[in-house]
């Protein structure tokens, strides 16, 4: 193999590397080639192209996340033919030559676990002396788990809630940030509007469990806002999450009632974090009764 070239990203380099990379075994990896894109300063971002003899086999970007703002995010792909050559170090090498204004040097990325691409973003990370520091997993959830709740007149209730709410935005911007130490984060109602409930981001719609109804005053315990799947016939994807000042056995408690009502019927599709305690318990019982079933694992690995 002849001595690679790099080179800044330019416009048509993606469709370039698609030519040689292949399609993207997932999901995933999908979303995660978008991160790939032009330099620039607001947020800050720089991403670097290799090139064999003016061919494009190799990309990686490193940039700023104005919600998480103590960590670089990384994203390196490498052609199978190229890989093992230390050519993503030499990416991550260059990008980190330059320091963003910030001051932040924290690099963070994540794989998915499973498949032999799988197994080798461990060994790059591993390389690149990137630790472990989060799991998530794409859970399906299948009806009947669970009991049913008891809902009484002046006790609990379940009500829709529009994903404009004030009150939703606020909790789910708390319930982000509250789940986030491990990685620290500041989600705002802007960003929760922006991000997570607004019509851009799929959500379809809402639903909140209270201790007692609205107008007695009853608070949030527990939401879960659905957004639309990847296909007609997949299930229902749902963000589920409490309200952080409950304490664990509460918090759970409502996520069971919930999660219950939701995949009453129907299965639906969670994603969980292991800092995502109580719901991250409840998953792990419903996995080990044989009512839920892991579809991916990803790792979100660190150097610091």
């Amino acid at each position: 193999m002849a001595e690679l070239s790099y080179r800044p990203w330019t416009d048509g380099d993606d469709l370039a590397l698609l030519q040689v990379w292949g399609d993207p075994a997932t999901p995933q990896a999908h979303l995660d080639r978008t991160m790939l894109r032009p330099a620039s300063g607001d947020p800050w971002a720089r991403t670097l192209v290799a090139e064999d003899q003016g061919v494009p086999v190799a990309a990686a970007t490193l940039f700023e996340s104005s919600l998480h703002p103590d960590r670089l995010w990384l994203y390196a792909e490498v052609a199978r033919e190229n890989r093992r050559a230390g050519v993503g170090t030499e990416l991550l090498r260059r990008l980190r030559e330059e320091v963003p204004p910030s001051g932040t040097t924290a690099v963070r990325a994540r794989y998915t676990v499973e498949g032999a691409d799988g197994e080798a973003a461990a060994a790059f990370a591993a390389s690149l002396g990137l630790h472990p520091i989060q799991r998530s997993r794409d859970v399906v959830v299948e009806p009947g788990g669970l009991p049913l709740p008891v809902f009484e007149e002046d006790g609990l209730t379940l009500e829709e809630s529009a994903t404009g709410s004030v009150e939703l935005t606020q909790l789910v911007a708390d319930f982000y940030n509250a789940v986030h130490g491990w990685d620290r984060s500041e989600m705002t109602l802007g960003r929760a509007q922006t991000m997570l409930l607004g019509d851009p981001t799929g959500a379809k719609g809402a639903v909140v469990l209270r201790d007692r109804p609205r107008e007695q005053g009853g608070k949030i315990l527990a939401f879960a806002v659905s957004y639309e799947p990847d296909r007609l016939d997949a299930p229902a994807d749902v963000l589920l999450g409490w309200d952080p000042s409950l304490a664990e056995p509460a918090a759970r408690e409502a996520l069971s009632g919930l999660l219950a009502m939701l995949a009453h019927q129907y299965p639906v599709k969670l994603e969980v974090d292991d800092a995502m305690q109580p719901l991250d318990d409840l998953v792990d019982a419903l996995i080990a009764a044989g009512q839920a079933t892991v579809v991916t694992t990803t790792h979100i690995v660190s150097d610091q």
